[in-house]
């Protein structure tokens, strides 16, 4: 079964797909999505199939229940794919070269602009799950595509909210909170010619990421060869920062954010990435509870300035290693 059910004290959308339920779970012997295992190449640099397990489908089935008074359900046609970084099961986006991550900004790019042409696609979402502490059933190094047909309720908020900020200031929202984070500095990770990365005032995980380009881009469409490599180069760093705070791969969602692509102007909207790691030390994790999920306040008991600070030392040691030094 795979539907949408509607929340009318919400007014959202829930996906409901029990066949996801079926997907393999961290299987011991043969990884699915390495070279030459079910449809999978037998070698191959990035690849971008559709996901067997999908919550949304191309031609969905009708509804299992039928729409009455408050229950509303509704087909779910979309598209879920499934993105493979690199056919080496042990690595992890962080490892591969900047060179690599370049491709995979192209792939990403170009799944953008094919899916959010689809008809029924009103928003195409980018994301990984990476780490058994987040729940990833399958430990080969891949991320995700949802095009969902519907804008999502927390992206339609944001929408709203910079809609109003750009028809009364006149600015986008976001370049001003890009601006404000430079001018502050304090919890500035990293920066280049084209990004710049740092742990938002309003961080809701102590190691809580933004990336933003410098210039003013909706999507992945918009950017430049110059500025995909930067993106490229932003990337590579901040994950190895990541990884280098604790000793080891640390686990995060990444989600990437980028205009609607459901017809209407968005020019107020501005791509950005953001990660969400789990962790609050070392050995302890933070687990939205009571507070975070029954009223949607997050609690964060750190300050993104000193975590800003903790991130920025293990950049340098990064940096140090990879130079010899």
């Amino acid at each position: 079964m795979s539907e949408m059910r509607w929340d009318p004290f919400l007014e959202e959308w829930v996906v409901s797909s029990t066949h996801r339920s079926e997907r393999p779970l961290l299987p011991e012997k043969s990884c699915p999505l390495c070279p030459g295992v079910l449809e999978v190449a037998k070698d191959y640099q990035i690849v971008v199939f559709e996901n067997r397990y999908p919550s949304f489908y191309r031609h969905p089935p009708m509804p299992d229940v039928e729409s009455r008074g408050l229950f509303k359900a509704a087909s779910s046609q979309g598209v879920c794919e499934v993105v493979l970084y690199t056919s080496q099961h042990d690595l992890s986006l962080a490892d591969l070269p900047q060179g690599h991550i370049f491709k995979l900004i192209e792939a990403w790019r170009d799944r953008y602009c094919e899916l959010g042409n689809l008809p029924y696609v009103d928003y195409v979402y980018i994301f990984e799950n990476k780490g058994e502490v987040i729940g990833v059933t399958l430990s080969h190094p891949h991320g995700q595509i949802y095009a969902f047909p519907f804008i999502p309720p927390k992206i339609s908020r944001e929408l709203a909210i910079a809609n109003h900020h750009f028809a009364r200031k006149g600015k986008c929202l976001y370049c001003s909170h890009l601006e404000a984070e430079i001018a502050d500095g304090e919890r500035i990770v990293l920066e280049n010619n084209f990004f710049v990365v740092s742990v938002p005032f309003f961080a809701r995980y102590p190691y809580e990421t933004r990336v933003y380009p410098r210039r003013h881009l909706g999507s992945l469409e918009e950017i430049s060869g110059e500025e995909a490599w930067g993106m490229s180069l932003t990337l590579k760093e901040l994950l190895n920062a990541y990884d280098s705070l604790f000793g080891y791969s640390f686990p995060y969602i990444m989600s990437i954010y980028q205009s609607p692509t459901d017809g209407a102007r968005h020019e107020y909207f501005h791509l950005h990435i953001d990660f969400y790691p789990p962790m609050r030390a070392a050995d302890k994790q933070k687990i939205p509870a009571g507070c975070e999920v029954g009223t949607g306040t997050f609690l964060n008991d750190t300050a993104p300035e000193a975590k800003a600070k903790e991130l920025r030392d293990a950049l340098h040691r990064w940096r140090e290693k990879r130079d010899g030094r």
